[in-house]
């Protein structure tokens, strides 16, 4: 039977809490009962709002878990990082980061440096089937960042007096967080539990939408410096640190 895991995930506040939101439902689902304005309070956020895959690994290192990144963004990593030689990546980011200077790609350095310097571990893998399957018949629930425009398939989005608004001419790409709860063979179909309540796709917080089109969301995030997928472990039985 293929795994789905029961995640209690609560809606997210607001249009940039859906990092923090995905989080507190992961720690919800280990036992872990952290409130969700602490963890919203606690994340590390950017200026212009939102935050980053590996800031919230960083919580959950700081939290005592293991943290594991899977990154398909080609804009901060190459892949003869990922080639099979030990490659120091940190040093490498840093060498990366001498050369360039764009605001985007040094907040997901800083934020992949302190990701690795914690302990957390980046890998760089085919987004498959398989992976997934993997990582759910672990009993892991999976963080993934992806497009959020592509994943409803709405408008692009644009902000109009701190409110995000629909609109297809002069918006532009919007990322997400959802958390990956399950896999049906048959169906090739994922479980999804979404913190947006409610969405365009359902009414309720938990949907399934088709294999393929949850790679193409997860990869389009590279337009938003998402494309990742997020994996937390508690280090021990029973409540993490």
């Amino acid at each position: 039977m293929e795994p789905k895991l029961a995640i209690p995930i609560a809606a997210q506040p607001d249009d940039t809490t859906c990092g923090p939101t995905c989080l507190q439902a992961i720690y919800r689902y280990y036992g872990d009962d952290m409130a969700l304005d602490s963890v919203i309070h606690e994340v590390k956020t950017l200026p212009g709002g939102g935050t980053l895959a590996a800031y919230l690994g960083c919580h959950a290192l700081a939290r005592g878990y293991a943290a594991r990144l899977y990154t398909f963004d080609l804009t901060v990593f190459d892949s003869t990082w990922f080639d099979g030689a030990h490659v120091d990546l940190a040093a490498k980011l840093k060498k990366q980061r001498q050369y360039k200077k764009s605001r985007r790609l040094t907040s997901t350095t800083e934020a992949c440096l302190e990701f690795l310097e914690m302990g957390g571990v980046i890998r760089f893998e085919d987004l498959t089937a398989g992976l997934i399957r993997a990582i759910l018949k672990r009993d892991r629930p999976i963080l993934a960042g992806l497009s959020a425009t592509y994943l409803y398939r709405t408008a692009r989005e644009r902000d109009e007096s701190g409110t995000l608004v629909y609109d297809d001419v002069r918006g532009e790409p919007a990322g997400h967080f959802v958390v990956i709860s399950g896999y049906d063979t048959e169906r090739r179909s994922t479980h999804i539990a979404d913190p947006l309540l409610p969405n365009p796709i359902s009414q309720s917080q938990y949907y399934e939408v088709t294999l393929n089109h949850l790679v193409c969301a997860v990869m389009l995030g590279i337009i938003t410096c998402d494309a990742n997928l997020l994996v937390l472990s508690p280090k021990k039985r029973g409540r993490p640190k």
